[in-house]
């Protein structure tokens, strides 16, 4: 499971890291900041989302949903805990970066599912 996760989290990564670097030329430092979150946000709920479904021994389809449901029900609320204490605490965030970064590492993440298995 894990190696099809890797990939994902590196690209995750390298896109937030290319978006702060934007952030940081049209909102300064607080863009950068911003954008940086919003990356880690999407990558720590991604990594919660692995977890959960990478020691799981499933037997059947529909243990496969309930795993899946599971999992993606703890990323969706980590997610919106973290989004929800990053803008109570950050008063300088760019909300641009902030949600940017978010979305653009959730829809990489989504492409874990189409990443082919190596063998």
């Amino acid at each position: 499971m894990w190696q099809k996760f890797r990939p994902v989290i590196g690209l995750q990564v390298l896109a937030t890291i290319t978006i702060a670097s934007i952030a940081a030329w049209f909102a300064g430092v607080h863009g950068a900041i911003s954008a940086i979150l919003g990356g880690l946000i999407s990558i720590t709920a991604g990594l919660v989302f692995a977890l959960l479904t990478a020691g799981n021994k499933i037997r059947s389809a529909g243990e496969v949903l309930l795993v899946a449901l599971k999992a993606e029900g703890a990323k969706l609320f980590l997610a919106i805990l973290l989004l929800w204490l990053v803008l109570t605490i950050y008063q300088e965030v760019v909300i641009v970066g902030l949600i940017g970064s978010f979305v653009v590492s959730i829809l990489i993440f989504s492409m874990a599912l189409f990443a082919g298995e190596k063998t």
